[in-house]
Parts: C-alpha cells; structure tokens; sequence
C-alpha cells in the first residue's frame, strides 16, 4: 500500500527509493506504481534504482523518469512514465532512446499506467520485448 499524506491542501506519496514525500501528481502515482512493481512483483533492489536523476542530453540537461542498475552497477533499463492521459507514441519512444545514447541500456520501457511497452536493444538493434525480465 503506498503512503499518502495531505498537507496545505496537496496530497504526497513517499517514494521508498528517494527516501522522502513527493507531490502526488497523476505522472508520479504512475512512477510510483511501477516502482512498486519492480520491487515487488520484479524483485529489484531499491538500492538499485534511481528516479529523477539528472543526465546530460546534448548540450542540454535532462531528467530520467526511472533506471534500474545490474547488480555490477551499469545502467541496465530506462523507464518513461507519463500520466494515464498521455498516448505513449513515438515522441515518448524517442524521449527514452536519447536518455539511452549516454547510458546504453539492455531494456527501455515506456509506460502510462495503463499500457506499458518493453524493448530490447541487444546489438544496437531493438525490439519489442515479450516481458520485463526479473532481477536475478
């Protein structure tokens, strides 16, 4: 069960990984649902994942949404969460691969609560994945 709080009107959800109170906006009840799953049901060690991390992008600075480390530390899968309003089509696909081109992941998911798409990129080539593999 997430913990929710209500304080001056604003409704937080802690986030077990960054150890603190978070605004509950419909983007991060997404984030914080899948963070559930991959502890959880995926079996992921918090200690393994950062949420909200600045990552340069270009000349510009960016924030990832979720990235998931192997148990070596390496950047193993990006994760992109929109609100359940949001379509996930190709402008978030692309969002997440130019996350990828510094952290060179095996797995990109995109995800809106409601649909959620996995890719591989074993060998610089995508493709859909059937699953989001376990922690092992």
């Amino acid at each position: 069960m997430p913990r929710i709080k209500k304080q001056d009107d604003k409704e937080f959800i802690f986030d077990e990984v960054r150890k603190k109170w978070v605004v509950l906006t419909p983007e991060e009840w997404v984030r914080q649902n899948f963070l559930q799953y991959l502890i959880q049901v995926k079996k992921y060690p918090a200690a393994l994942i950062a949420v909200e991390k600045e990552i340069a992008v270009a000349d510009t600075k960016k924030r990832f949404d979720i990235v998931v480390y192997s148990k070596n530390h390496q950047p193993f899968m990006i994760v992109e969460c929109k609100e359940m309003s949001v379509v996930l089509d190709k402008r978030t696909l692309d969002q997440v691969l130019r996350y990828n081109i510094n952290l060179r992941v095996d797995y990109l998911i995109i995800t809106n609560g409601s649909y959620c798409y996995a890719f591989t990129t074993a060998g610089g080539v995508m493709n859909m994945a059937e699953d989001i593999p376990p922690f092992e």
